[in-house]
């Protein structure tokens, strides 16, 4: 990812509606899907500035991965301890057969060679535990956004669930997230195209605007995992290894 997406992200992921409702329902997807064990041992690979390891700590012991050296910092101060920066697919350093979950929450979409990833990253869980990833969603929806984060690619549902059948790892759920507002989000991309003004969609909006668009996208913390959810912006999909 471009510089400017660190620093707004290390400024804006306590604030943003997307970083702060995405949190809720991932917490819910990780209760009713995940299910960790008790004291589970857990891994996000690209934490970027660690927004997201507080959630993650409430399932267990966290331990974090993150290329970025500027975000790495954030994401140490944050965590309390040091976080690894071995990159994706090879992950050098990182025990095999060690965790009780995995996590990578947008990440994959940024490496080349995605089933290397996965490969990779099965061999790092131990027997029967699971592996949580999101990516984004519909390749027609592809934007600046996409541009400056560096992304390979966004994904179908068809095309996501062929990437898990073909690693190593078992597929048990696969779905959409931030289903609720994802006409808007479509209406916002078609006007940008049309009037030129594709941008990377990043900035804080007014606050009554940005409330409002949180409590919108958290409710879907009451659906996932019960029931499976329109199309979205992103999608979720969760495995297991052998």
């Amino acid at each position: 990812m471009e510089r400017i997406v660190y620093d707004r992200m290390a400024e804006l992921d306590q604030q943003h509606w997307w970083y702060r409702a995405r949190r809720e329902v991932l917490a819910a997807l990780i209760r009713r899907r995940v299910r960790p064990p008790a004291g589970a041992r857990i891994l996000e690979i690209g934490c970027g500035t660690g927004h997201n390891l507080a959630m993650l700590g409430q399932f267990g012991d966290v331990e974090a991965i993150e290329v970025d050296p500027a975000a790495r910092a954030v994401a140490e101060q944050r965590l309390g301890r040091p976080v690894g920066s071995a990159p994706l697919p090879d992950l050098t350093g990182v025990p095999e057969r060690a965790f009780d979950m995995i996590a990578s929450l947008d990440v994959i979409e940024h490496i080349e060679d995605d089933a290397a990833a996965l490969a990779s990253i099965a061999r790092r869980l131990k027997p029967g535990a699971r592996f949580l990833m999101t990516v984004p969603a519909h390749q027609w929806m592809w934007s600046a956004h996409d541009v400056v984060n560096h992304h390979h690619r966004r994904y179908s549902k068809r095309q996501l669930k062929a990437l898990v059948d073909a690693s190593p790892l078992k597929l048990e759920a696969i779905g959409y997230l931030n289903s609720l507002l994802f006409p808007v989000a479509v209406a916002a991309r078609l006007a940008g195209r049309i009037t030129g003004k594709d941008d990377s969609d990043d900035k804080l909006p007014p606050a009554p605007f940005n409330t409002a668009l949180e409590r919108a996208f958290a409710l879907e913390r009451h659906l996932i995992g019960r029931v499976s959810l329109t199309p979205g912006l992103s999608l979720f999909a969760i495995a297991s290894a052998t």
